[in-house]
Formats: C-alpha cells, sequence, structure tokens
C-alpha cells in the first residue's frame, strides 16, 4: 500500500500500512487494481470512438468503478474485487464491438500492438490477486522513476477521478455530455502509456479541468431542471420530536425517493454535511417533512452519528467507520460501502431505513434551533445582481472572499475559521462544499439587505460560484483576476484536485491552497503552478487578509 491522493495523508507523505481515512491496505491495493484495469477499457473505448462505438452500459461502469477510489467513498473488500472482475467482463464486451467494427469497416482483423492493460487477466485466487495489485501502485517499478512525471500523472489521475464522481451523480439525474466520458478514455489511456511526457501529463490535466467544468456544468443543469432553481432559504439546525432519518453525502436523487417514501409515515428527515444544500431546492423543500439540517462536516460524523436517535442513509462518499452505537442503524446505497453495514441495492427501497427509524423512535422532544441560510446559487445572486454592483460601485462593498472546499480533521483547518471572523465588515462571503461548516453557524450581518454570507451549495457548486465571479467582472469590464476577489480554498480528496484544475484551465490566479499542498505535487511542478498561476499556500490570517486587500 502507498496512497497519498488526500489531505490528510500521513505525516503529509503517504500512507503506508492503514490509510487514514480508515481504509486497509487490502483495500487500497484493490483500488490501486481497479484503476489499472479500468485504464484497459479506456484503451479500447478511445480507440473505439474512431468508430462511433458509444456503449452506455460501459460507460456508466468505468465511471462507478473510477468513484468506487475516490476518497471515503468504498471500504468493502467484497465488493472492490468484484468490481476487478466485472472491469475485465466490460472490457471485454468493448474489445469485441471494437474488432467487429473495426473487420467491417478496415476490410481485416485488429492487429494494433496494445499496451499491457488491454490483455491484462486478474487472478481468480483473492491472495494473488493481492499479490498482483501490489505491482500496479504509485510506488511500483511499473510506475515511471522520475518523481516529477509520477507527480504530473497522479494530477490528472485524481483529477479524473473527481471528474468522475460528479458525471456520477449527473447520470443519476440527467445527461452527461459525451465529451465528458470521451475523456476519461482519453486520459486514462494516455495514462496506460507510460512513456508519456511531462508536457503532454500538463495539457492532460489543463484539459481534465476543462472537462469538469463542462461535467459541473451538466449536473447544475441536472438539477436545476429536475429540483428548480435553489432559492434563499431559512434552515433549521434544532430537531423535531419523533421518528428521524439522517441522509448524508451528495447524491439529491436518493433524497428524493426517500422523501417520496417517507410521506404520511411521521417521520422527520435531516440532511448532514453537503446534503444540507438541498433545503434551496423548490422540488425538495416543497416536502414539509424535510426539517432542517443535523450536524456538520464528515470528520465529525462518528460523535455526531453516536448521538442522533434516528436511522442514517450514507448516499455517496465522506463515510468513516461506523462505532458500535450506530453500526446497526446506517445503510449505505450507491458507490459507498463499508463492510458489515447494510447496502440498499440499485432498486432504491428504503423500507429497511424506514422500518430502523421507527422502530428507534428519534427524538424524545423538540430541540430549538437556529435557522441559517442556503439556496445563494448563481440564480439566486444574479438575480440580484445590480444590487450587488451597485454596492460595490457606491464602496459599500470592497472585498469578496471564496472561503471553503473540503473539510477535515487535520491541525490548521481553524485558519479558515479565523479568516472568515476576520474579514472585514465591508466584505462578502462565499461559502461552498462542507468547509462552510466551519463558520455558517455565525452572524456576519448584511450590506444593504446583502447577506455577507452566501452559501452557494455544494463542492460541485463552485460551478456557481465561477458564474457569479464571471457575471461580475463583465459587469465591470475586467477580468476575472482584475476583481476585488480572492480564493481561500481547503482541499481534501480528488474532486477538490478536479475544482482546482478548472480553475487553472479558466486562467484563475493567486488561489491560497491549505491547509497543506498536495504531497504528491513535488517541488519542481509546484513551481510551474507557482509560476504560471501563482498558486500559493496559506499562510497567517493576518498576512494572507493583507495581500488580498493590497
Amino acid at each position: 500500500m502507498f496512497c497519498y491522493q488526500c489531505e490528510q495523508t500521513f505525516r503529509g507523505e503517504g500512507c503506508v500500512d492503514y490509510g487514514v481515512c480508515g481504509k486497509s491496505d487490502t483495500s487500497s491495493d484493490l483500488q490501486d487494481l481497479i484503476i489499472y484495469s479500468v485504464k484497459g477499457i479506456a484503451v479500447y473505448q478511445a480507440l473505439a470512438k474512431k468508430y462511433d462505438i458509444r456503449n452506455e452500459s460501459v460507460d456508466k461502469f468505468t465511471l462507478d468503478a473510477i468513484f468506487a477510489t475516490v476518497t471515503n467513498v468504498n471500504f468493502d473488500d467484497a465488493k472492490l474485487a468484484d468490481i476487478v472482475y466485472q472491469s475485465i467482463e466490460k472490457r471485454n464486451e468493448i474489445r469485441y464491438e471494437l474488432y467487429s467494427r473495426y473487420l467491417k469497416v478496415e476490410g481485416k482483423e485488429f492487429n494494433e500492438a496494445l499496451p499491457v492493460v488491454a490483455t491484462w487477466e486478474p487472478a481468480k485466487d483473492r491472495k494473488e490477486l493481492l499479490a498482483q495489485a501490489k505491482k500496479v501502485g504509485v510506488l511500483t517499478e511499473i510506475e515511471n522513476e522520475n518523481e516529477d512525471i509520477r507527480s504530473l500523472r497522479q494530477l490528472l489521475l485524481y483529477g479524473i477521478k473527481g471528474t468522475a464522481a460528479y458525471a456520477f451523480h449527473t447520470l443519476e439525474i440527467g445527461k452527461l455530455d459525451d465529451s465528458v466520458i470521451d475523456f476519461m478514455y482519453k486520459g486514462l489511456a494516455a495514462l496506460a502509456n507510460y512513456e508519456i511526457g511531462m508536457n503532454e501529463l500538463l495539457e492532460l490535466s489543463l484539459e481534465c479541468g476543462k472537462v469538469n467544468f463542462t461535467c459541473m456544468e451538466n449536473l447544475d443543469t441536472a438539477h436545476t431542471s429536475t429540483y428548480g432553481h435553489p432559492v434563499p432559504t431559512p434552515v433549521n439546525i434544532g430537531a423535531k420530536k419523533g421518528p428521524a432519518i439522517l441522509v448524508s453525502g451528495h447524491d439529491l436523487k436518493d433524497l428524493e425517493l426517500l422523501l417520496k417514501q417517507t410521506e404520511g409515515k411521521g417521520i422527520t428527515i435531516y440532511t448532514h454535511g453537503e446534503m444540507l444544500p438541498a433545503h434551496g431546492y423548490p422540488e425538495l423543500k416543497k416536502y414539509t417533512h424535510l426539517f432542517g439540517n443535523y450536524g456538520g462536516a464528515w470528520q465529525d460524523q462518528r460523535m455526531e452519528f453516536d448521538k442522533f436517535p434516528g436511522s442514517i442513509l450514507m448516499t455517496t462518499n465522506c463515510i468513516q467507520e461506523p462505532v458500535d452505537s450506530y453500526k446497526n442503524n446506517i445503510f449505505t446505497t450507491g458507490t459507498v460501502a463499508w463492510p458489515g453495514v447494510a447496502h440498499i441495492d440499485e432498486n432504491k427501497d428504503f423500507t429497511p431505513v424506514i422500518e430502523k427509524a421507527l422502530e428507534l423512535g428519534g427524538f424524545v422532544d423538540d430541540i430549538p434551533g437556529k435557522d441559517i441560510l442556503v439556496g445563494f446559487g448563481h440564480n439566486a445572486v444574479l438575480g440580484v445582481a445590480d444590487k450587488v454592483i451597485d454596492a460595490v460601485k457606491t464602496g459599500a462593498i470592497k472585498h469578496f472572499y471564496l472561503i471553503g472546499g473540503c473539510d477535515g480533521a487535520k491541525f490548521g483547518r481553524n485558519y479558515f475559521t479565523k479568516f472568515a471572523e476576520e474579514a472585514p465588515q465591508d466584505s462578502v462571503i462565499l461559502t461552498l462544499a462542507c468547509g462552510k461548516f466551519r463558520f455558517n453557524k455565525m452572524e456576519f450581518g448584511d450590506i444593504g439587505g446583502i447577506p455577507r454570507l452566501l452559501d452557494v451549495g455544494q463542492c460541485n457548486d463552485a460551478y456557481s460560484a465561477i458564474k457569479i465571479a464571471v457575471a461580475l467582472s463583465e459587469a465591470f469590464g475586467v477580468g476575472v483576476n482584475e476583481l476585488p476577489l480572492s480564493l481561500i480554498i481547503s482541499w481534501y480528496e480528488q474532486k477538490a484536485v478536479a475544482i482546482l484544475l478548472t480553475l487553472l484551465h479558466l486562467g484563475i490566479k493567486n488561489i491560497k491552497l491549505g491547509p497543506s499542498l498536495p504531497a504528491f505535487i513535488t517541488p519542481n511542478v509546484l513551481n510551474v503552478l507557482v509560476e504560471n498561476y501563482n498558486i500559493a499556500p496559506i499562510k497567517s490570517v493576518e498576512e494572507d487578509l493583507g495581500v488580498a486587500l493590497a
């Protein structure tokens, strides 16, 4: 095992015996093997594109398989091994289609030289399978010995993983642009070539950022066309007497299905973590038993879930090892999985979750709680753009800060709380993803009726933040980098990497990143990013505020 794909990696270097996230060395090795086997699918599908071959079941499987390797998603070795075997079936399926079409179009059998991933076969014995896995990891001989090449290979791979997560969510409720999955195959096929150089890897990484922007746009369209544009909405953080279900993760479709299945059953539904923004969508907030939000970011779930008197549904990533006090009350669905935890399959029948909630009884009394505001997506903010622009012109608003991103437990993340607290009163704070839980319960007031804290939404709603920034830049006739806008970004896992690549693709500079820089970025690669984009690690709040205001 060697893994350094998340921000909390052991000693800032890499996890080698067990993952800080909770995954075992065998889970880590099997995830490496999934990526290796999926590269085989990509090699054939990249070639198949020339012959207009599109297999939607292979596309869906590929996205699911990649998503299973993202941090805090799938910890179940049996399920991970099954994905490896299924990937070979899917690879052979697309290979057959390619060979048949090639023979028909070219008039001869396919005989091009292909990398070893195109013909590799997994061992049937689990012990032998794990032995195979140890030959394809990050630091094994199969990877390039040049650490800068390796760094860029991982940057591209993690960008692909993050984009795959958003693509997965998109396909749950909407349509995905073909260019997104086409790039997945292109990028993975390139990673199957161990002779690829630094320049091409950097170009592919920036292309990944471009594709991720398209993917986030697709997901935004899917969400808003299905559930309406988010509107500013107060969300209660107290509790209501009676049976309760807590929904965590990111998947709005799963929440909608649960809301439908629990109507009239006397059960109150609460959101947790990245599900908080769901309250702003008209077609979700219409359900009166969607009551409020319980708890904060994913890293506090073991303490918070321990105290929750109902059942818990994990819809996507961000699961931690459940403790005994609630292990029998938590359920997973979709790609997320933990050994020994009940899983709801693709039919999405949440009856076991509902029955458990009724059995547990829920809260014995109402618990009063304050309201926090959500729902400031691009449609809501741009709907009052004239007020925002006037406030800037009159000097009432002097600066914008985007403070958000993935949260985590690593020391130093109190920086983001302090930054929000010390941001000048004539500034507006945009926030998104679970990083907002560091400060979203604080009182920030307003500027001429415009709330000083605007919750843009989930991590994928970086798309909304970009739309808002672009609209402001157009209104003032300047580039985004010339706006009084500072990006103070916290990162944790691979979706944050994909968003960072999107910002770089768009030419957005002067990003402050923390609490620490990615362990997979070498000094030479970092120098390239600093020289071209002026990316910098966070320092002290006072120093970074001074730079922003200057």
